[in-house]
């Protein structure tokens, strides 16, 4: 009999339920008991769907209000002090994902190298964890009630221990011990919810280069769990990269499978000699859970032929490969996309009919007539993709071959000084990342025109009214290098992709960044070149608006790629020098317009770099070429910027020289001057801003809070090299919070500019 497994599923409904639910609530539309209602509705939903596409091991506890990894925190009673007085527990759960009045949000970071971010649970020496499975007994008995029997997702006590943070001290595995001892209390808990119960235990850390210390923890772990009682069996599961260290001890355990992942980690074919000896069940990762095109049916069932070569086939469950929590809900909704490109896709309930119809040619089941078409479908579609004209662009491929030179006509040291004599900034100069917020007035204005209810001429009015107002604000606090606010644009990379050929879009495509924040990826289905300017006619406009400089605002190759949908048949090095071409382009055509400061977005530089240092070299060279390619037609006098999200930089702070970004942003309001010292040891000499204003928190600063958050980076930087400015885009926050704001933050610049 078939048997397939999926590791967990997407939550935030196929039509955004959750995070219009979740919306609601926060604007108290909706109350506790409504949303609740909604989250229960999808869950239930969701288990039927999984059940009705035959999968045998479905989630509970894989569904969550905000982050999973804040869910565990609270599982285990780790809660910082500065939330301790909220006893509401739902006003606590969403306090310590998005703030409070006067009391900041847990830090945010992304999952590994995906675009979902985490809270990051805070650990001290007052934590005095204690089982709470409130939680999980609810989801439970639900997936009963449906006739289900669920197995109960949990984050691993070593990759819980190793993503956290400690608060008052430098390691975190100090409390390791703690951890483990609360973990078997709700294990020990969970067994009296059923006759053996099945736990998926995720630790993706262990795909990472461990040290040696966290290596040794893995065997003392899950002998611990797996004695807490004999109820319960346990399933240790890694994605995202090869965990052959791990296998290698966790096959001298009792734990009961390992997941292991074979579309991102081929390297664990290695790990199939060490599991073949033991008694372990192997689920094997055979369905992209991260990407969105069909899958090769028989490359799969071929892979799991040549698996059970070593593994008996009985000890061996197809799975996805990760949770589906990062691929789109369903293609069912999709009525615009051309026929050819649709019929290459394969969004979350679709790749549980790849599942099963992968398990059941590999365990040699008969299909049925429904499943005997989707084979076929699915060979035809295959086909399709390789062939098609719309991939394939000689051109496109002559121009990358003939690439020359990544370099700018000057070195930094003296591009500065040009820049400095031309574009006369401050000390301390105060500017935004770019986008202003997206006022529900501007996005129906660029639905209306979508959609053909408004005409071009309504449009461009209602755009160039924006922009006179965030101008005239901007002109109005007298900030110093002002931004258009972009409010032609609904997304910083599916903006640029509608501009360029190659590239594809969704109606419906959504995932989870985090909490309600949705992203709609574009889909690289093809190679990649540009027609026509993209940002000039908006930038130019706004600059004709005001004698201050207005920054041009692009989205760099790196981060296209890295928030895409990437085509699987190519090398993302190729991709990315194809888009660092146009961007190159753009900025020739910004520059002879007039616009004396162009940004470049790197925002997910970091995310994309892989979770083995043996793989890094690799990736840093093309990601750092593509970026110099992209600006390399700058002349001296143009000031190049660029951004960078929730990046960890010890590891990276070289390649981030060798950018040679004239100057970088970056995130730190919740993390203080921590990331800043990084540039100090280096010597960092390029211009920096370092983010004085939390965007991802309705908390509106006071002046003095941000004087002393600058007067914090002199401790690091000196006043010439640093810029002022928030955290992030503005573009999910209000008005009403961003104007005070940011009104705030050229008042504490001034004074500290002043008295300098």
């Amino acid at each position: 009999m078939s048997k397939n497994y999926v590791i967990g599923f997407p939550r935030i409904g196929e039509k955004r339920e959750l995070k219009r639910a979740l919306e609601s609530f926060w604007s108290k539309k909706i109350d506790s008991v409504e949303l609740e209602r909604v989250a229960k509705e999808l869950r239930e939903r969701h288990i039927k769907y999984q059940k009705k596409a035959g999968v045998e091991f479905i989630s509970v506890n894989d569904f969550s209000l905000y982050d999973n990894m804040l869910d565990t925190a609270l599982m285990i009673n780790a809660i910082p002090d500065r939330f301790k007085n909220i006893s509401d527990k739902t006003e606590l759960y969403f306090s310590m994902a998005r703030g409070a009045d006067k009391i900041a949000a847990m830090e945010m970071t992304k999952w590994f190298n995906t675009n979902y971010h985490y809270i990051v649970p805070e650990l001290s020496k007052k934590d005095e964890y204690k089982a709470d499975i409130f939680k999980i007994e609810k989801e439970y008995e639900e997936a009963k009630k449906l006739g289900v029997k669920p197995k109960i997702n949990l984050i691993g006590p070593i990759t819980f221990t190793a993503l956290s943070k400690r608060v008052d001290g430098e390691d975190v595995f100090e409390f390791f011990g703690k951890v483990l001892e609360v973990y078997k209390e709700v294990l020990s808990l969970i067994s009296k919810l059923d006759d053996d119960v099945l736990i998926q235990m995720e630790e993706p850390i262990f795909v990472t280069d461990l040290e040696p210390k966290v290596l040794s923890l893995i065997k003392f772990t899950y002998d611990s769990l797996c004695k807490v009682d004999e109820n319960i069996k346990i399933a240790v599961i890694t994605y995202f990269e090869h965990a052959n260290e791990a296998v290698r001890i966790l096959a001298d355990t009792p734990v009961w499978g390992v997941g292991l992942d074979f579309v991102y980690g081929e390297e664990n074919l290695k790990s199939l000699d060490v599991l073949k000896d033991s008694d372990k069940v192997l689920i094997a990762g055979v369905v992209d859970g991260r990407n969105v095109w069909r899958n090769d049916i028989q490359k799969s069932v071929e892979l799991l032929k040549d698996i059970s070569k070593k593994i008996p086939k009985d000890r061996i469950i197809p799975s996805t490969s990760c949770s589906l929590l990062h691929t789109p809900f369903t293609l069912k909704y999709e009525e615009k996309l051309r026929e050819d490109i649709k019929s290459w896709l394969s969004f979350s309930l679709e790749k549980l009919d790849e599942l099963n119809l992968i398990s059941k040619l590999f365990f040699e089941e008969s299909l049925s007539e429904d499943e005997e078409k989707l084979y076929e479908e699915s060979k035809k579609a295959l086909s399709s993709k390789a062939n098609s004209s719309f991939v394939h662009n000689k051109e496109v491929k002559k121009r990358v071959e003939s690439i020359k030179s990544y370099d700018r006509e000057l070195p930094y040291e003296e591009r500065i000084k040009i820049q400095h004599k031309e574009l006369k900034y401050p000390i301390l100069p105060t500017t935004t990342i770019g986008s202003f917020p997206q006022t529900d007035e501007i996005r129906k204005v660029r639905r209306d025109y979508k959609n053909g209810f408004i005409t071009e001429e309504k449009y461009e009015e209602a755009i160039k009214r924006y922009i006179d107002d965030a101008i005239a604000f901007q002109e109005e606090i007298d900030l110093d290098i002002l931004v258009h606010g972009e409010p032609e644009r609904n997304d910083m990379v599916e903006y640029f992709g509608q501009m360029l050929n190659g590239f594809a879009f969704t109606e419906n495509g959504w995932v989870q960044s985090y909490g309600s924040r949705c992203v709609k990826p574009p889909l690289i289905y093809g190679d990649v070149s540009r027609d026509e300017p993209m940002t000039v006619k908006w930038i130019t406009y706004a600059q004709s608006k005001t004698k201050k400089i207005v920054k041009g605002m692009l989205t760099g190759p790196v981060t296209i790629i890295n928030w895409s949908f990437v085509r699987d048949d190519k090398n993302k090095s190729e991709i990315a020098k194809e888009i660092a071409l146009c961007i190159k382009d753009e900025i020739e055509d910004l520059q002879n317009s007039g616009i004396k400061i162009v940004q470049v977005d790197e925002a997910a530089f970091k995310e994309g770099y892989p979770l083995r240092k043996s793989k890094i070299k690799e990736y840093e060279e093309w990601a750092l070429n593509s970026f110099r390619l992209s600006v390399s037609s700058a002349k001296a006098s143009t000031q190049i910027h660029t951004h960078m999200c929730y990046s960890e930089f010890n590891d990276i702070i070289k390649t981030i020289e060798a950018m040679d970004a004239d100057v970088i942003s970056i995130e730190t309001a919740r993390s203080g001057n921590v990331l800043l010292r990084v540039f100090k040891e280096v010597g960092y000499t390029h211009e920096i801003g370092p983010g004085v204003y939390d965007i991802h928190s309705p908390a509106i600063p006071t002046v003095e809070e941000m004087e002393d958050r600058i007067k914090a980076f002199f401790e690091v930087l000196p006043k010439t090299q640093l810029w002022v400015n928030p955290d992030c885009g503005l573009k999910t926050r209000k008005w009403q919070e961003v104007k005070p704001s940011l009104r705030n933050m050229v008042k504490a610049a001034k004074r500290l500019r002043e008295s300098s």
